[in-house]
């Protein structure tokens, strides 16, 4: 669809690639994050059941690991004779405690799993549905890797979250408020003095996390541009071949892996010393807890047992503290991604309201006084009016951008008209419920588009109903049965890539055979015959000449050669209609059409 095409290249934005260096981008924000999360919250209350068990289960497995290094305490106090009774009872009861706490560990992560994927699942399945009844205008005016990152990278931040972050979030602030409460409790002077180490903790920690940012974005960057060269090498190999390239490419390549390198040393280096830098503050508050915890000890303050439960509890202070910092990372990008989604559910569905095409043996399309433009300012269609008799056959030529395509848009309803109005039987289609106007009508694009199925079922595409005569004799006609009977399983050959494994003629036959299947009323050919020999285009015709039989048919054609025999020729400029007519009265006029037509006979490209 070439105006279409040209129109979209000035609106859409091209996203850079989506690669796995993206887990280490820059955390994306919300616009409005308070909005999102009520919206995210809707979701969490249709699984209310499940919510309250993983809180339930999240407050149990805090307060067993809360509660443990205090029966360790004890045990201790036991042992050292400054408390009197039963160890045996003591370490039992920690044991018990301590497996409580793995098992709840176990169930949580089993709760936030199945809570993650029925979320996820709910929300996928929104936004596919929205898709699918989105306005073609959207999909054209919208990058393609974009909505693709939505369903896919978007919806996948927020399933992450759910089953790790956010139960990460709950236990960890619950750890760090009984953590701190106990640590008081026991002995508020010791507390104090461990918790000065949460400020170098936060302090390294920002520090560090800045630098890895900074070169996490850049090696990001680097790795979307390597897979870029990559995959231009790899779909465009024989041109490489052709042109004696493989030096330049692969001296390019070298040069970005070098760069990436670079930025991925640089990265791993300042991630991986987090950890021991980490270990060595936590180290330093071990140390503070033995020194004023012995002193402390042997002014009678506290008991041995206390000095060990201080330093399990201060790790279990600090390492919270370091994963709410991450989680709170992963919480914003979620959040932000939700908010995509979101504004993809907000769109408006395509209108499919109307009544039905009357029912008629014949179909005549009318366009009158239409005017269309994809951008305001920027007119496509200027007062364009034509009939196109029913079963006759129209063919429309122009240059590039004079609005071919376009026609067949509005016909279609992709687009609806600015102003004007397009009849079928005198029944505008404005009026026509969209499903079923394009019931009656069967559209062969330049641009061949199957589906990942059988053959079989490709063709059945537009009539699902059509019976194997039915198929058979429309396979005939394209003069693709020949072709089908070759291929390993017949009707049964299942088309991978969307028809990867058959040549581009092949996918142009069946595109062919398929709309005759469909047996509509209107039959649209939009440079149908573009990937096919001139042998196999001769054949195509001679069978487009029975299936177009008291049938409304638009012809695009480039090739001026393959419409000579069509009852009408349009020639379209600049959006409106320069002449029509049939083939020799249009050269014998010697106008536009004789200009296009001697053009491409004296072998110039146009």
């Amino acid at each position: 669809m070439a105006e279409q095409k040209d129109q979209n290249l000035v609106q859409r934005n091209i996203p850079g690639m989506m690669n796995r260096g993206q887990r280490f981008a820059e955390v994306q924000h919300a616009e409005n994050a308070g909005a999102t999360l009520k919206r995210i919250a809707v979701y969490f209350a249709k699984e209310k059941i499940m919510v309250f068990g993983m809180l339930a289960v999240v407050i149990f497995g805090t307060l067993c690991g809360v509660y443990a290094p205090s029966l360790q305490s004890n045990a201790i106090d036991i042992i050292a004779k400054s408390r009197t009774g039963n160890l045996m009872v003591s370490l039992i009861l920690m044991a018990a405690v301590y497996l409580l706490y793995s098992g709840g560990q176990l169930l949580q992560g089993l709760i936030c799993a199945k809570l993650s994927q029925r979320i996820v699942k709910r929300m996928r399945e929104e936004l596919f549905g929205k898709l699918i009844d989105l306005p073609i205008r959207y999909l054209d005016t919208h990058s393609h890797g974009d909505v693709m990152s939505r369903m896919t990278n978007d919806i996948e931040n927020i399933s992450t979250t759910v089953s790790q972050s956010l139960p990460s979030l709950f236990s960890g602030i619950l750890t760090i408020i009984g953590t701190v409460s106990i640590m008081l409790w026991y002995c508020w002077q010791l507390a104090l003095l461990s918790f000065a180490t949460v400020i170098l903790t936060v302090t390294a920690t920002k520090l560090l996390s800045k630098k890895v940012r900074k070169f996490s974005r850049k090696r990001q960057m680097l790795l979307g541009q390597l897979n870029g060269t990559v995959e231009e090498m790899v779909s465009g190999y024989h041109t490489v071949v052709a042109y004696n390239h493989q030096d330049v490419t692969t001296e390019e390549f070298c040069s970005t892996s070098d760069s990436l390198t670079k930025a991925g040393i640089k990265t791993d280096i300042f991630s991986g010393v987090m950890g021991p830098i980490m270990n060595c503050i936590g180290n330093i508050g071990f140390v503070i807890i033995a020194a004023f915890g012995g002193y402390f000890s042997i002014s009678g303050l506290i008991s041995v047992g206390v000095i060990s439960a201080f330093i399990v509890y201060a790790k279990q202070f600090s390492r919270p503290i370091n994963e709410i910092a991450q989680v709170y990372g992963q919480l914003q990008t979620a959040v932000a991604g939700a908010e995509r989604v979101f504004t993809v559910l907000d769109e408006t569905d395509e209108d499919k309201s109307g009544k039905e095409l009357a029912k008629a043996d014949t179909a005549t399309v009318t366009f009158r006084n239409v005017n269309f433009s994809y951008s305001a300012g920027h007119p496509v269609l200027q007062d364009f009016t034509l009939s196109v008799p029913s079963g006759k056959k129209v063919a429309l030529v122009g240059a590039t951008g004079s609005g071919k395509t376009t026609v067949v848009n509005l016909l279609m309803r992709f687009y609806d008209i600015d102003s004007g109005e397009i009849l079928i039987n005198q029944q505008n289609i404005k009026n026509i419920s969209r499903n079923d106007l394009r019931k009656n009508i069967a559209i062969v694009l330049q641009d061949t588009v199957l589906f990942s199925d059988t053959i079989q079922n490709n063709l059945k595409y537009g009539n699902i109903n059509a019976s194997f005569d039915e198929i058979e004799k429309a396979v005939k006609m394209s003069r693709c049965k020949e072709m089908i009977e070759l291929l390993p399983q017949g009707y049964d050959t299942v088309l991978t890539g969307s028809g990867e494994n058959i040549s581009s003629g092949q996918r142009q036959l069946l595109a062919i055979a398929r709309a005759f299947v469909a047996d509509p009323k209107i039959l649209i050919l939009d440079e149908a015959t573009s990937n096919v020999d001139t042998r196999t285009e001769k054949a195509i015709q001679d069978a487009m000449q029975l299936i177009m039989q008291n049938r409304t048919s638009i012809v695009i054609a480039h090739r001026l050669s393959t419409i000579r025999d069509a009852d009408v020729i349009v020639v379209m400029d600049h959006g409106k209609i320069v002449e029509s007519g049939d083939h020799d009265t249009l050269l014998a006029q010697k106008g536009k059409y004789y200009d296009l037509y001697m053009t491409q006979y004296a072998g110039i490209a146009t």
